[in-house]
């Protein structure tokens, strides 16, 4: 599946800038982001940018979505714009020290991942893929030149909101993607003594494995990273199914903050 590797940023064109000097300032490179951004005819003319628009940058890196706020912007907006909440955003920044107060080129990390769209692809298949509604991929893309309901075009870099609750981000594995035995399972949360849990199971309901223990770094009201290996314990009975990650009540033992990923096996 085509999602992109290394680091993107999410960037606001401003009164003045040319893909030039967003190349030269921020990085990537200007044939990268014509193609990434459909900034060509037949959506607008060669090169041409205006402010207010939202743009994909892709560099090599380690695969990080980060948003650079612009002038005006608050964490609520963004909250909004990736389908999360306020708590989480801060949750992940700690460089967030007031979730009041963020600033015009504050680089803030954000749930997301950048695809890249093939021949055939349309926004409802990529919706259901990931297993997010159209509204959301829509909202995400917002302000973006080369986007709409009807039309995509290959080679488009594409900001997929990932699946969160309040209190828990999945980072690895990504949805839609297959998983295996040993597999690194990584992310943030929030949860009581700084308890998680996993589970996956198939199409049929089928489990493929059992309810498992995960600690992270750091116990509530702290958002702590966590980091495991998946574990198998049955052969799934389809091609595809869900990972779980959630916490249970420490009163009744219910489960709550679920997220769930589709995966393929």
């Amino acid at each position: 599946m085509p999602i992109v590797d290394g680091t993107s940023l999410i960037y606001t064109v401003k009164q003045g800038d040319t893909l030039f000097s967003i190349a030269s300032s921020i990085g990537g490179t200007v044939p990268l982001l014509v193609e990434s951004n459909a900034i060509y005819p037949p959506v607008t003319d060669p090169y041409l940018i205006y402010p207010g628009q939202v743009l994909v940058i892709s560099m090599p890196g380690n695969r990080q979505v980060n948003h650079i706020v612009s002038a005006g912007e608050t964490l609520n907006e963004l909250a909004g714009r990736y389908q999360t909440t306020i708590d989480l955003l801060q949750g992940i920044n700690n460089q967030i020290m007031d979730p009041n107060q963020i600033y015009q080129n504050q680089v803030l990390q954000v749930p997301a991942l950048i695809y890249l769209v093939e021949q055939g692809d349309s926004l409802n298949k990529i919706a259901k893929r990931f297993g997010i509604s159209l509204s959301a991929l829509l909202e995400a893309n917002r302000h973006r030149p080369g986007i709409s309901p009807d039309v995509i075009y290959p080679g488009y870099q594409l900001i997929v909101p990932l699946p969160t609750s309040s209190n828990i981000v999945v980072l690895q594995p990504l949805p839609g993607t297959r998983i295996q035995d040993g597999q690194s399972l990584e992310g943030f949360a929030r949860a009581f003594e700084g308890t998680i849990l996993y589970r996956i199971v198939d199409l049929n309901n089928q489990i493929v494995s059992g309810e498992k223990p995960i600690q992270t770094t750091a116990g509530a009201p702290a958002y702590g990273s966590f980091s495991t290996s998946i574990t198998l314990d049955q052969q799934p009975t389809t091609q595809s199914g869900e990972l779980w990650v959630y916490t249970r009540s420490p009163r009744d033992g219910s489960m709550q903050d679920l997220v769930q990923l589709p995966v393929l096996f």
